[in-house]
């Protein structure tokens, strides 16, 4: 599956249907007078976010949705049938930009959450409304609205609770084939990983933490260099961070701070996002070799994050590491909780009027 994380698309809504002009000549109806009906409403855009999509690989192929016109108003005061609404499903954790502005319009984290990007034009009005003492017989009516029209920008945020970050090489995505059932591809080159990797790990009380293995953080990523600059943003949902640093490296040290200087670049609240840090390929040592607790003592000298000497490959040390993992998790959790604000009663939700046509995929 190729795995495409941005797209620019043009929404059409549908424009309202045009008023008519028509008069009654009905038996029993002496005076008579205008029966122009009212167009119908024009079709909306409406995003919708869903589960079953993992990439916004489709919009590759479709740049352009546009809704449904309302038909025109007809005689004796019927309104013209309004436009069905365009429905575009998106994966969940798109973000929704204006092309123009770079304004942000939606953020869809959840399944089935909707948000109407182009509001279909309304209806003009039919004759009978221009109806007066002064115009018993008015030959007027107002053409329908046209629908909203815009480009917009998607940009897919991947929605993982732990994201593993470290330099090519350190074993990223052997951690998260450790730790889940993901089976991505390995290799002893760096920039094996081309895209992110999303792996479930089980807790002990059953739940599933999405982690994500985020790809090509190198040296000036947020400045563009290599890929890290195109796979930074997924981090930015991600609660903790684990970073993974190879024992086996020529400077460790001078690794992990490349990494923490592209997250204080790159900035949107990652400097501040809880860490754990993890010395990786310790099978990689001799036996009894004081290496990897000697860079954990000079580490400690930079951060106050928990560290944790492992062996992906070997898979030890990962219950403690992981372990630590579901404490800090938990602690956010009750710190959110205790941070909620009270529930306003008889408060009203946002709707949007209700699609009127079929889901269509892109």
């Amino acid at each position: 599956m190729q795995f495409i994380d941005q797209a620019e698309v043009e929404v059409i809504a549908g424009s309202g249907g045009d008023g008519m002009v028509a008069f009654r000549r009905e038996k029993y109806v002496p005076a008579g007078g205008p029966s122009g009906g009212n167009g119908g409403y024009g079709g909306s855009v409406i995003l919708v976010a869903v589960e079953r999509l993992q990439t916004l690989l489709d919009f590759r192929y479709a740049r352009t949705f546009k809704a449904e016109d309302g038909q025109r108003g007809g005689p004796k005061n019927m309104t013209g049938a309004s436009g069905d609404d365009r429905i575009v499903e998106v994966p969940c954790g798109t973000v929704v930009y204006d092309a123009e502005t770079d304004e942000i319009l939606a953020d869809l984290t959840k399944p089935g959450q909707k948000f109407c990007v182009a509001k279909g034009g309304k209806g003009g009005l039919g004759n009978k409304h221009f109806l007066s003492n002064h115009n018993r017989a008015p030959e007027k009516a107002l053409p329908g609205l046209p629908g909203e029209e815009r480009r917009i920008r998607l940009e897919l945020k991947l929605l993982a609770e732990v994201g593993i970050i470290g330099l090519p090489n350190a074993g990223k995505s052997t951690l998260i084939a450790a730790l889940s059932s993901a089976r991505p591809k390995i290799a002893d080159y760096p920039f094996t990983t081309l895209v992110p990797n999303l792996g479930v790990v089980r807790k002990p009380t059953g739940d599933g933490t999405v982690f994500a293995d985020i790809p090509g953080l190198i040296e000036g990523a947020h400045q563009g260099t290599g890929l890290g600059h195109d796979f930074l943003r997924h981090i930015e949902r991600t609660r903790v961070l684990l970073h993974l640093i190879d024992v086996t490296q020529e400077d460790p040290i001078a690794a992990y701070h490349t990494i923490q200087s592209e997250l204080e670049a790159y900035d949107r609240g990652l400097p501040e996002r809880p860490q754990i840090l993890a010395i990786n390929k310790i099978d990689a040592l001799p036996p009894d070799s004081p290496i990897a607790e000697d860079l954990a003592a000079q580490l400690q000298q930079f951060t106050e994050a928990p560290i944790f000497i492992i062996s992906a490959v070997a898979q030890v040390g990962l219950d403690a590491m992981l372990q630590e993992v579901w404490r800090q998790l938990d602690r956010q959790d009750e710190q959110e909780e205790a941070a909620a604000p009270e529930p306003i009663e008889g408060g009203n939700e946002f709707l949007i009027r209700e699609p009127q046509v079929d889901v269509d995929r892109v």
